[in-house]
């Protein structure tokens, strides 16, 4: 999900939900404590500069349990931080402290925010050697033509 596409499911909303991939939602009362773009530079495990930006959203909740955070207040906060730095239009990415310092994807789904898991990946598998992957088969679960197709089943 993109800034604009956040922006403006906020202005739909009255409460804001964030729910995590195991279910779980974070308390209601989190604060936002940063919202900043990050540029990420490097190359990849085959020789290619490669750039990434991202819009990085920090969730965090402490002891004061009466806190809210509505979302003409986000809102606004995100219009001040687009008075400060060019947050432009990129993808979302939410941070959110777990055992360590977790980064997730974000969609929007039943009235809430769902934050989806990222994962890591070779970007250059042409070059670094990784075979295809095969789909690994138990020979006793193959069928035969047989049982899958029953006589009388005009399926042959």
């Amino acid at each position: 999900m993109n800034l604009s596409e956040f922006k403006s499911l906020l202005h739909q909303l009255d409460v804001i939900t964030f729910k995590l991939p195991n279910g779980e939602h974070i308390p209601a009362h989190f604060h936002i404590t940063e919202i900043g773009l990050l540029t990420r530079n490097y190359i990849d495990c085959g020789g290619k500069l490669r750039e990434d930006k991202s819009i990085n959203v920090q969730l965090w909740y402490s002891t004061d349990m009466e806190h809210r955070l509505k979302p003409s207040k986000l809102l606004n906060i995100i219009e001040q931080s687009e008075r400060l730095i060019d947050l432009g239009e990129y993808e979302m990415e939410i941070e959110y402290q777990q055992e360590t310092i977790a980064k997730f994807g974000l969609t929007f789904c039943e009235n809430q925010f769902e934050l989806t898991t990222k994962q890591t990946a070779c970007l250059a598998e042409d070059q670094c050697g990784i075979p295809e992957s095969k789909t690994k088969m138990n020979l006793k679960e193959l069928t035969t033509g047989a049982s899958c197709c029953p006589p009388g089943g005009n399926c042959c």
